[in-house]
C-alpha cells in the first residue's frame, strides 16, 4: 500500500500521486494497488486541478483532504472514485455547486464506509441517493447548511453505526424507518428544528436500535415532552444529551438502570423534581451534567453516594440544596464540578478536601460566607478554571499557587474579601477580584517579580477600595489585552510605561484620583479599541495624537475631568469610533464640522446600561457640560442613524436645525441650558421614536409643533422658553403674544447623564473576541464565554 505524506503542497502530493498510480499500472500491479493519501491541513494554493487529478485515479482506497482549504474548482461531469473506502473532506468551505457534484458521485462509491462532509457550506438538501450507499457504517454531514426534512429512506442505511447530521437546517420528526437501523450505536442530531416530543423519539429507538446505542445527542433540537420510563431500553447508553431543548417534568427512575451512563446533559430544559434516590444506582456513570434546568429539591450522599465512576458532574443553574453529612468522603474522584447557583451552605464544602483532582471548579452563587480555607489549592491538579464568584466569602485572598495550569481562569469577584492584593501565578490567563474590599497598592501584583513574564491576558481589580499611585512595572505584563482598573482610590499620574503594553485592546482607569497629562508613550498601544479615563482629574488638552496614532478606537471616554481647549479635528480621523464621551470638563470653541464621521455610542437618557454582546446597543454623542459655542453645525442632520444627542449646559446659539427631524432614529435629545432661539422646527414632530426631550432654558419662542410625542412629554421640558402650546400651561393667543410663561422648574439637571462602564469589558470580550478570539486562543476564550455568560446569570438569578 502506498501512503503518500504530507510535506509540502497539495499539487505536489497530487502529482506525486498520479506518478505512482501511472507508475504501478505499467508493472500491471493496478489490480491489488491499495492507495492511500493524508492531505489534511495542507495549504493547497497551487492545486486548482485537484478535483481532476482525483478523478484519474480510480484505484484510490482511502482519501483525507480534512482542512486543506480547497479551491472551488469545475466539477467533472462523472466523478470516477469507485474503488473509495474512506473519504474525508471535511473543513474545506465546499459551497453547493461543487457539492452537488460531489452528492451526485456517491452513487457509485458502492465501496464507501466512511464518509466525512462536515464543516463545510452544502445547502442542499440530502440527495436519497445518499442513503442507498448499504455499506455506508460512519456518515458526518455536521457543521453545514443543509435544509429540507429527514427522509425516511435513512432506514435503507442498515450498515450505519455513526450517524452526525447536527448543526444544520434540518427538519423533523425523526422518521419511524430509524428504529430499522440495528447496528446504531451514534446518533449526532443536535441543533436540528425537530420539534417533536422526546417520548415519541424514545419509542421510534426503543427497539433493536437500543440495544447497543450507547451515544445520542438531541440537544438544542426544539424538543418537548416529558422523559419516560422508555430510557430502561438502552442499557447500553454512555451518553444521553438532551440540553437545550423544552423537555419538562422530573427526570424518572428509570434512568437509575442505565448502568452504562457516563454523560447525562439535561441543561436549560425545564424538568422539576429533585433527583430520585435511585441514581445511587448508576454505578458506572462517569460525567454526570445537568446543568442549566429548573431542577428543584435537595440532594443528598444518597443520591449521588454510589458513583465511583463519576468524573464531571455538572448541575449548574439549578435550585438544588446540598445536604451531605460534615464527615462525608465521597467515593468518586471528580475532575470537574459545577454546582453554580446551588445552595451549598454556608461553609465551604469540606468533602471537597478529598477530591484531589479537580481541574474545573464553579461554585459561584452558591451562598458562601466562608473564607477561602488553605486546602483549596493543594489538589493533586493544578486548577484550570476556579470561579467562586457571587458570593458573600471574606478574609485575605492566599497567594494563588504557581501550579495553577497554563491560560488557568480564576473568578473572585463579587464577594467580601479584603486586605492586600496577593501574588499570582504566571499560568493566570483571566483573573478578576472585582467588586470587592480589598485595599493597599498594586505593587504586590504587579511588581513583587520583575523579571518574570506574566502570561495574564485579562486583569480585572475594578471596584476595590485600592490606592496609591500605577506602579511603573508594565514590562512583565506584555501579554495584557485587557485591564480594568476603574473604581478605585488609585492617584498620581499614569505611567508611561503603560505606552510598552502594545497587546492592550482595553484599558479602564475610570473613577479614580488620577491626574496630569495623558502621556505620550499610549500613542505606541495602536491595537487600543477602548480607552476609558473618565471621572478623575486629568487635565491639558485633549491631545491630537489620539485621532492620528489610535485609529482602532471604538470607546473614547474623557468626561469628568478637567480638559480644556477646542475638540481636536484630528478625532474625526477616527473612523471606527463608537463611543464618545467629552462631557463635563472645560473644553470651548466650537463644535467640529466634521463630527459627521463620528459614529458614537454611550449611555443615555440617565441610564444605566450594561452592554452584553456588542458596543451597537445605542448611537449617540454627549458632549454636554462644557463651555461649547458657536451654532449646531448643519452636519449634525447627516447622522441618520443617531439614537440620542445630548449638546446641554453649554452656551450654544442660533436655532435648532430645521432638519433635525432628517434624524429619524432619534430616541434621546437633550439641548438644555443653552442660548438656543427662534423656534422649534416643525420637523421634530416627525421623530416617531422619540422618548426623551429637554429644551428647557433656551430662548425658544413659538408654538411647540403638534405630534404624539411633543405633547406626550412633561412640561418641564419646554421650561425656561417664551413657548406656548401643549403642554406648558401658556395658552397661543390668535395675535402671537404670549403672556404667563413659567420660568421655573430646577436647576436643568435632573436629565444629566451618568456614566457606568463596569459592564463594558464583558461586553467588549464576548462582542469583539467571538471571532478573533477562538482563532487566537481557542480552550481558554471558550472558558471565558462560559464565565461571563455565568457572571450574568448568577446576578440574575
Amino acid at each position: 500500500m502506498a501512503a503518500a505524506k504530507i510535506k509540502q503542497s497539495c499539487k505536489t502530493e497530487f502529482a506525486k500521486l498520479k506518478q505512482e498510480v501511472s507508475k504501478q499500472k505499467k508493472t500491471k500491479q493496478s489490480k491489488s494497488i491499495q492507495l492511500s493519501t493524508d492531505l489534511s491541513d495542507v495549504d493547497p494554493a497551487q492545486a486548482s486541478n485537484w478535483l481532476q487529478v482525483l478523478n484519474t485515479l480510480p484505484f484510490l482506497k482511502i482519501l483525507y483532504l480534512s482542512g486543506c482549504q480547497l479551491p472551488q474548482v469545475p466539477p467533472p461531469i462523472h466523478l470516477n472514485l469507485s474503488s473509495l473506502a474512506i473519504l474525508d473532506l471535511s473543513l474545506n468551505d465546499i459551497e453547493n455547486s461543487l457539492g452537488e457534484s460531489i452528492f451526485h458521485g456517491l452513487v457509485n462509491m458502492t465501496s464507501l464506509r466512511h464518509l466525512d462532509l462536515s464543516n463545510n457550506l452544502f445547502n442542499s438538501s440530502i440527495p436519497e441517493s445518499l442513503y442507498s450507499l448499504d455499506s455506508l457504517q460512519f456518515l458526518n454531514l455536521g457543521s453545514n447548511k443543509l435544509r429540507g426534512k429527514l427522509s425516511s429512506a435513512i432506514g435503507n442505511m442498515t450498515s450505519a453505526i455513526d450517524l452526525d447530521l447536527s448543526d444544520n437546517k434540518l427538519e423533523g420528526p425523526i422518521p419511524i424507518t430509524m428504529g430499522n437501523l440495528c447496528n446504531l450505536k451514534s446518533i449526532i442530531f443536535s441543533e436540528l428544528n425537530l420539534y417533536q416530543d422526546v417520548s415519541t423519539i424514545l419509542a421510534v429507538l426503543s427497539g433493536c436500535v437500543s440495544n447497543q446505542l450507547d451515544k445520542l445527542d438531541l440537544s438544542g433540537c426544539h424538543l418537548s415532552g416529558q422523559l419516560t420510563n422508555q430510557l430502561r431500553n438502552f442499557k447500553s447508553l454512555k451518553e444521553l444529551h438532551l440540553s437545550r431543548n423544552s423537555v419538562s417534568g422530573p427526570i424518572p427512575i428509570s434512568i437509575a438502570e442505565l448502568s452504562s451512563l457516563r454523560v447525562l446533559e439535561l441543561d436549560q430544559n425545564q424538568l422539576k423534581g429533585q433527583l430520585p434516590r435511585s441514581i445511587n444506582e448508576l454505578t458506572n456513570l462517569e460525567i454526570h451534567d445537568i446543568s442549566t434546568n429548573l431542577l428543584e429539591g435537595v440532594v443528598s450522599e444518597t443520591h449521588i453516594g454510589n458513583l465511583p465512576k463519576l468524573k464531571v458532574f455538572q448541575a449548574s443553574k439549578n435550585s438544588f440544596v446540598l445536604r451531605v453529612s460534615p464527615d462525608w468522603i465521597p467515593p468518586f474522584e471528580l475532575e470537574l464540578l459545577g454546582l453554580r447557583s446551588w445552595n451549598v451552605g454556608l461553609m465551604f464544602p469540606l468533602w471537597l478536601h478529598s477530591q484531589k483532582h479537580l481541574r474545573d471548579l464553579d461554585i459561584s452563587g452558591s451562598r458562601i460566607t466562608d473564607s477561602i480555607p488553605d486546602w483549596l489549592w493543594n489538589f493533586s491538579s493544578p486548577f484550570q478554571y476556579l470561579n467562586l464568584s457571587h458570593n458573600q466569602i471574606h478574609g485575605q485572598i492566599p497567594g494563588i499557587p504557581w501550579a495553577m495550569s497554563v491560560d488557568s481562569v480564576v473568578d473572585l469577584s463579587f464577594n467580601l474579601l479584603s486586605g492586600p492584593l496577593p501574588q499570582i501565578s504566571p499560568n493566570v490567563f483571566f483573573l478578576d477580584m472585582s467588586n470587592n474590599n480589598l485595599s493597599g497598592s498594586l505593587s504586590p501584583l504587579l511588581c513583587y517579580k520583575f523579571k518574570e513574564t506574566m502570561g495574564t491576558v485579562i486583569l480585572n481589580l475594578g471596584e476595590n477600595f485600592l490606592s496609591g499611585g500605577i506602579p511603573d512595572c508594565w514590562l512583565n505584563w506584555q501579554n495584557l489585552h485587557v485591564i480594568k482598573l476603574s473604581n478605585n482610590r488609585l492617584n498620581g499620574s499614569i505611567p508611561s510605561s503603560m505606552g510598552t503594553l502594545q497587546s492592550i485592546v482595553s484599558l479602564h482607569l475610570q473613577k479614580n484620583h488620577l491626574s496630569g497629562e495623558i502621556p505620550l508613550s499610549l500613542n505606541n498601544c495602536t491595537d487600543l479599541i477602548l480607552l476609558d479615563a473618565g471621572e478623575n482629574e486629568l487635565h491639558g488638552n485633549i491631545p491630537r495624537w489620539i485621532g492620528d496614532g489610535l485609529r482602532k478606537l471604538v470607546v473614547l471616554s474623557l468626561r469628568s475631568n478637567k480638559f480644556s481647549g477646542y475638540i481636536p479635528d484630528e478625532l474625526c480621523a477616527i473612523g471606527s469610533l463608537q463611543v464618545l464621551d467629552l462631557a463635563d470638563n472645560n473644553l470651548i470653541g466650537s463644535i467640529p464640522r466634521c463630527v459627521s464621521t463620528f459614529v458614537a455610542t454611550i449611555v443615555m437618557k440617565g441610564q444605566m446600561l450594561e452592554y452584553s454582546t456588542n458596543l451597537n446597543l445605542v448611537r449617540s454623542i454627549d458632549l454636554s457640560n462644557n463651555k461649547l459655542s458657536g451654532e449646531i453645525p448643519v452636519e449634525v442632520t447627516s447622522l441618520f442613524e443617531f439614537q440620542a444627542l445630548n449638546l446641554s449646559h453649554n452656551l450654544l446659539c442660533g436655532t435648532i436645525l430645521d432638519r433635525i427631524g432628517e434624524l429619524r432614529s432619534l430616541e434621546s435629545v437633550d439641548f438644555s441650558i443653552n442660548k438656543l432661539s427662534g423656534s422649534i422646527p416643525e420637523s421634530m414632530s416627525y421623530l416617531t421614536f422619540l422618548s426623551h426631550l429637554n429644551l428647557s432654558f433656551n430662548n425658544l419662542s413659538g408654538v411647540i409643533p403638534l405630534s404624539t410625542q411633543l405633547q406626550s412629554f412633561d412640561s418641564s421640558c419646554y421650561a425656561g422658553n417664551q413657548l406656548c402650546g401643549f403642554p406648558v400651561p401658556n395658552m397661543c393667543p390668535d395675535n402671537g403674544t404670549i403672556h404667563g410663561v413659567g420660568h421655573g422648574g430646577g436647576n436643568g439637571n435632573e436629565n444629566e447623564t451618568d456614566w457606568f462602564w463596569s459592564g463594558l469589558v464583558v461586553g467588549f470580550v464576548i462582542g469583539f473576541w467571538s471571532v478573533f478570539g477562538p482563532l487566537m486562543f481557542d480552550k481558554r476564550w471558550r472558558s471565558i464565554y462560559t464565565l461571563f455568560g455565568s457572571q450574568t446569570n448568577v446576578e440574575n438569578h
